[in-house]
């Protein structure tokens, strides 16, 4: 991260700062630590929102406030390391904590919930999804990264794996690439039919899978799905494999600056009756914008949020039996599919004069 974005950054916390009417901001949640510091990672295990070292600004000072188990690989930290942080190291057997000392006297805003402080998860929120030049760079890298892994894990399955041996395949082509799964789902055969949330079995498959990835590195998460049959393609099959293409290039295309995210919504709905499966939206959500969290918010009739140009979103059509997901970054000119890394059969949907190339089911014949 350069110096310039982390001072943006920062920037837009004591905008927020003096907007609330705070002396001070901690930062506590994984996410926006992550933002705020170029993907530095403030946690242990994944399974959890928030971290346990913290960020803390006050009107003159930066610290970084964590114990001393923490405190060496942070110290280390080349990224952290020029942004200017103190680090305020506690012994881990310490319970209380030293921001009451820091902060004495100063009206505190939190991400979260903390004892006399204000709330300022939404507004931090806000400026997360506003991607600069240098994250959107890094988001690319890492989209490619989680665009390759699945389609070369796609590629090594074949029937006789477990879905557990298939998820295994995945996580080795993430972590080769320096990415850690978030979310790693997998079906095979019935299982694609039956689940929208497939987490893996000891089912074997026979012919068909579906991979389900979402990826984290350095803070920012892409999401991807790819789908491998052996064999021939039932009619049923062919025909969903079409609709839920078409869906969700529809749903891509109306994603640019400006559209209400309800109205967006309302095209989903519209797009699936169109392709003969006016239901299937309700058995799984459609998706939303992402960035530092696997989605940011989702999409929903009420939704009031607008896209902004330099968001990404990963929307996640599916029908029974199908699914369509990528990672796509909002541009003022256009829509970048981030997670298309070639290499894998497409379907061309013509939606308002353009054209836009949605995953195909992989077939092995």
């Amino acid at each position: 991260m350069s110096a310039s974005e982390w001072r943006e950054k920062e920037g837009r916390v004591r905008r927020i700062m003096q907007e609330k009417g705070l002396d001070a901001v901690l930062i506590r949640n994984i996410s926006n630590f992550a933002w705020l510091t170029d993907g530095v990672a403030n946690y242990v295990g994944i399974a959890t929102a928030e971290g346990n070292s913290w960020a803390l600004l006050t009107q003159d000072a930066k610290y970084i406030i964590t114990n001393n188990i923490e405190a060496a690989r942070l110290e280390r930290d080349e990224v952290l390391a020029g942004q200017g942080f103190a680090l305020v190291a506690t012994p881990w057997h310490e319970t209380e904590s030293p921001v009451g000392r820091l902060t004495q006297g100063m009206r505190l805003g939190v991400d979260g919930s903390y004892p006399g402080a204000t709330n300022i998860s939404a507004e931090l929120a806000h400026w997360r999804q506003l991607l600069l030049p240098g994250e959107r760079q890094r988001y690319r890298e890492l989209c490619a990264g989680c665009g390759e892994a699945i389609q070369t894990a796609a590629m090594e399955v074949h029937p006789g794996l477990s879905e557990h041996q298939i998820a295994g395949l995945v996580a080795r082509q993430l972590y080769a690439r320096g990415i850690t799964p978030l979310v790693l789902l997998i079906a095979v055969d019935e299982n694609v039919w039956r689940y929208r949330h497939p987490l893996p079995t000891n089912k074997i498959m026979e012919r068909y899978a579906m991979l389900v990835v979402g990826g984290r590195r350095r803070g920012l998460i892409g999401s991807v799905s790819r789908l491998v049959h052996f064999g021939a393609l039932s009619e049923e099959l062919e025909r969903k494999e079409q609709a839920v293409a078409r869906v969700d290039a529809a749903v891509i295309a109306a994603t640019r600056p400006g559209a209400l995210v309800a109205d967006i919504f309302q095209q989903i709905v519209t797009a699936y009756a169109e392709v003969g499966y006016p239901n299937e939206w309700r058995y799984h959500h459609q998706g939303g914008a992402i960035g530092y969290e696997s989605r940011e918010f989702k999409a929903t009739p009420q939704a009031t949020q607008i896209v902004q140009a330099s968001q990404a979103y990963a929307w996640n059509p599916s029908i029974a039996g199908v699914k369509s997901e990528d990672t796509i970054l909002v541009g003022e000119s256009g829509n970048e599919i981030m997670t298309d890394v070639g290499h894998w059969p497409m379907i061309p949907v013509e939606i308002g004069g353009q054209v836009i190339q949605r995953p195909a089911i992989l077939q092995v014949m």
